[in-house]
């Protein structure tokens, strides 16, 4: 069995609140009885791309576990690199391959540095196109921005985009097990490509679902709510399932 803990946008800034948000998770983390194969942080980590606030993410993401982590809008793709991977700074995207016993993450940098939706581009999926046909084990793909609407206007808006391209790309490869974001601040559950689309839930907010929220444009941000995470399980048959779990501050 293969279980891997799931959380996504931190927005680690100057104050405390996402400071402690982020804590208390990792703290939930570090008190499970089991080691999990990776804990993966699918993107808005830094709400500024500063290297002051990737510093604190290093203290903040240390852990027995692995830590994965890949890029989202609010990240600076060079700061990234530079101060939370310790790689030389460069413009371009941040790929990442992970491999653990019977599972390969490849983790896709789908921001588009200065605008808020997503796209994998022809660097991007050139790399993820290799490391699909180089896998013989199941593989998870991770990336921030979610594929497919989530009938959540202000997200869908932002969205990632051109996703035919990977769509096209998923169908030649039957390794692949499931696509896993974040960006939404909700958890969420969907298909694309015929797969499952797995959204993390957010741990600085929550988003309010349109149902929950008059139509403001500042209206759909809950602030109150726990910071929250998914693990994903990947059993011996190939079966995934996940779990979403709320973390007491």
């Amino acid at each position: 069995m293969i279980v891997i803990a799931h959380v996504s946008d931190l927005h680690i800034d100057s104050g405390q609140r996402s400071v402690e948000r982020a804590r208390a998770v990792m703290r939930y983390l570090e008190d499970l009885p089991y080691d999990m194969d990776a804990v993966l942080v699918t993107g808005d980590i830094a709400d500024h791309g500063l290297p002051s606030e990737y510093e604190q993410v290093c203290r903040l993401l240390a852990s027995r576990h692995p830590v994965l982590v890949c890029p989202g809008n609010h990240d600076e793709r060079a700061a990234f690199r530079a101060h939370l991977l310790g790689l030389p700074s460069a413009p371009g995207p941040v790929n990442q391959v992970h491999h653990a016993p019977g599972l390969v993450l490849a983790l896709c940098d789908s921001s588009v540095p200065g605008k808020d939706h997503g796209h994998l581009d022809d660097e991007t999926l050139a790399w993820l196109d290799g490391v699909l046909t180089d896998a013989t084990a199941p593989v998870l793909v991770a990336f921030h921005h979610p594929p497919a609407t989530l009938n959540m206007p202000y997200v869908d808006d932002i969205r990632l985009f051109d996703e035919h391209r990977l769509a096209e790309l998923a169908a030649r490869h039957p390794h692949l097990v499931a696509f896993l974001t974040g960006h939404a601040h909700t958890p969420a559950a969907t298909t694309f490509a015929g797969l499952p689309l797995l959204v993390a839930p957010g741990v600085v907010s929550a988003s309010r679902l349109p149902w929950e929220h008059r139509a403001h444009p500042d209206d759909h941000v809950h602030l109150d709510l726990p910071p929250a995470l998914a693990f994903h399980v990947l059993n011996e048959e190939g079966r995934l399932t996940t779990h979403y779990r709320s973390v007491v501050m």
